[in-house]
């Protein structure tokens, strides 16, 4: 299995609420069950007021690397990172469990 982690900093001034924001969440939200790779799914705001926390996480599982490359390069994926790019940058990790 592939845990696929990845960890969102919205840009300066861009507030949660943002509409942007909002449809962005939206699309990530609906993303378990859209894609049949995904094997596991759970993504969230950050509860943590650390300056060096980020902002959302999502952290998902796919049965191996095929298919996590099948997941990247859906529509519906693809659809919801052209949202973030408006407003947030990010880092991923991937590693096998």
């Amino acid at each position: 299995m592939i845990r696929h982690l990845v960890l969102f900093r919205l840009n300066e001034g861009v507030e949660r609420d943002d509409p942007r924001v909002v449809k962005g969440v939206e699309a990530f939200r609906s993303l378990d069950g859209k894609i049949p790779e995904i094997r596991f799914w759970e993504c969230a705001w950050n509860i943590s007021d650390r300056p060096i926390a980020y902002d959302f996480a999502i952290n998902s599982a796919f049965e191996d690397a095929a298919a996590l490359r099948r997941y990247v390069e859906h529509p519906e994926h693809q659809a919801g990172v052209g949202l973030w790019r408006e407003f947030a940058t990010w880092v991923i990790a991937d590693y096998e469990f």
